[in-house]
């Protein structure tokens, strides 16, 4: 099979019919052997019974639908689990991504010999302030953080070499950081193509303004697993290592200025330095616990998202 077409949803069952033939139409005009991979994430408008009829009207459709809504990083990676392409697409299902694009995307992969193709909606047809001028400060951060120079690393739209995805793991809100965590698996010949952006025609947005705020914590939180994701002691360590020595300096003065050089003077315990030297011995044995529990929890930990499926169609 040449083609996977992972599309997550919720609640987009005004769209799907049209989607469906537009990539379908893609697919036969190309010769593409492929196969169309829908996730419901929780819908509750009719999506899965939408996705059912299209299963049995084509056998290149495929299903997974989830006991609730867990969320575009949980569905994507239940798709990559399932896809059997030897290049896996992503997509939204609001109409706003092209499946004209994915012939060229496909033979980056196949001829270019990329990893990953990341779209770029160089223009948008998204409202200025709550969208386009967050993504692109969102965007430049997340350039400078992670050494990965892409303008818009939360495009849908994307191609994959299948042996990248079955080798990320997609879990929390990681969807945005994709190409992040296929460059921290290996993967470095990662490129990216300028896409056309459509207008939503049905319903309305799923994220909100909330979004861009948990991008950035989620962007600190790769930035710390990429660097001391394997060894969080290299981080807390030294810096608990830091502290203990700080406050072990500051314990040590007082001693030798209260038994040699003021031995009448004021009580230690009556003394600021005494309660900096405390606190920084606590905080540094904190911090040196922390680096411990996480290089434990580092070595046993159990990889997969966290998601139920409650059906699947034409999946055997």
């Amino acid at each position: 099979m040449q083609l996977s077409i992972v599309i997550p949803l919720l609640n987009e069952q005004e769209s799907l019919n049209e989607l469906h033939d537009w990539i379908a139409q893609v697919m036969q005009s190309n010769h593409f052997s492929y196969e169309i991979i829908f996730i419901d994430d929780g819908s509750t408008d009719g999506s899965w019974e939408t996705i059912e009829s299209l299963s049995d009207a084509n056998a290149n459709i495929k299903g997974i639908r989830f006991f609730k809504n867990y969320g575009k990083s949980q569905a994507l990676h239940a798709g990559f689990k399932e896809a059997g392409g030897d290049v896996v697409i992503t997509m939204d299902a609001d109409l706003q991504d092209n499946p004209e694009e994915i012939p060229e995307l496909y033979h980056l992969i196949t001829k270019e010999r990329f990893d990953l193709i990341s779209g770029w909606k160089k223009k948008r047809y998204d409202s200025v302030m709550t969208k386009n001028v967050p993504s692109k400060l969102f965007n430049w951060a997340a350039r400078r953080t992670s050494g990965v120079k892409l303008h818009d690393f939360n495009c849908g739209l994307k191609a994959f070499r299948s042996d990248v995805v079955k080798n990320i793991e997609v879990a929390g809100d990681m969807h945005r950081y994709i190409p992040v965590l296929a460059k921290n698996a290996g993967f470095s010949k990662i490129g990216e193509k300028v896409v056309q952006h459509q207008a939503r025609k049905y319903g309305k947005t799923k994220f909100g303004a909330e979004r861009f705020i948990n991008g950035f914590l989620d962007l600190v939180t790769i930035w710390f697993v990429s660097k001391f994701g394997k060894s969080p002691m290299h981080l807390f360590g030294a810096l608990g290592v830091l502290m203990f020595i700080v406050g072990l300096g500051f314990s040590i003065y007082l001693g030798i200025d209260k038994l040699f050089v003021n031995p009448t003077g004021r009580l230690i315990t009556a003394r600021p330095q005494f309660y900096l030297a405390l606190t920084a011995m606590i905080i540094g044995t904190q911090f040196f616990l922390a680096g411990f529990l996480g290089e434990i929890l580092v070595r046993s930990r159990r990889s997969g998202a966290n998601y139920s499926i409650k059906e699947k169609v034409n999946i055997p």
